[in-house]
């Protein structure tokens, strides 16, 4: 598991979001554009989607094995991918530490499913992704760091964005 990369990965996330207030992290830099807010949900909508596809993918009976994907491709943002409806964000306002709280409790959810997986149903079942087709399941704890950092980038220059047009 790549637990200690994801651990820092989350940390940078939450440190980015240091100095700004809920009014900032809420606003959008444009009707195009998420807000930093929707960003993390976005995280937090997919951690626990993953989770819990992973849960029900582990109780099936039937299984399908998948060659590892290039999953490492997950952070080149040049590459743009339209959120599937099922982990886009709202528009309601919350406030920082209720985010940092859903994001907190996402990660144990998947943390949970990890500890509690047989390494060899990890590696012989898969799960279906919008990009990669058919993923293994032990690959699933690394994609979700690597879109957190993928994100990361994107939730620091919006941040800086959002500061700009409100301090101006």
């Amino acid at each position: 598991m790549e637990t200690a990369k994801n651990t820092e990965i989350r940390e940078k996330l939450f440190k980015a979001l240091d100095g700004h207030s809920n009014d900032l992290v809420n606003t959008k830099p444009s009707p195009e554009e998420w807000s930093p807010m929707q960003i993390l949900e976005h995280l937090y909508l997919m951690e626990t989607t993953v989770a819990r596809k992973m849960r029900e993918e582990l109780q099936k009976p039937e299984r399908e094995k998948a060659k590892p994907k290039p999953i490492a491709l997950t952070v080149n943002r040049l590459v743009k991918v339209e959120a599937p409806d099922f982990v886009q964000p709202t528009d309601f306002y919350q406030t920082i530490p209720e985010i940092k709280d859903k994001l907190a409790e996402s990660r144990r959810s998947l943390d949970s499913v990890f500890s509690e997986a047989e390494p060899e149903a990890l590696e012989n079942r898969s799960m279906k992704h919008p990009v990669f087709g058919q993923v293994p399941l032990n690959q699933w704890y690394a994609f979700v760091g690597l879109h957190e950092k993928r994100h990361l980038k994107q939730l620091e220059l919006t941040l800086k964005k959002v500061s700009k047009m409100l301090h101006s």
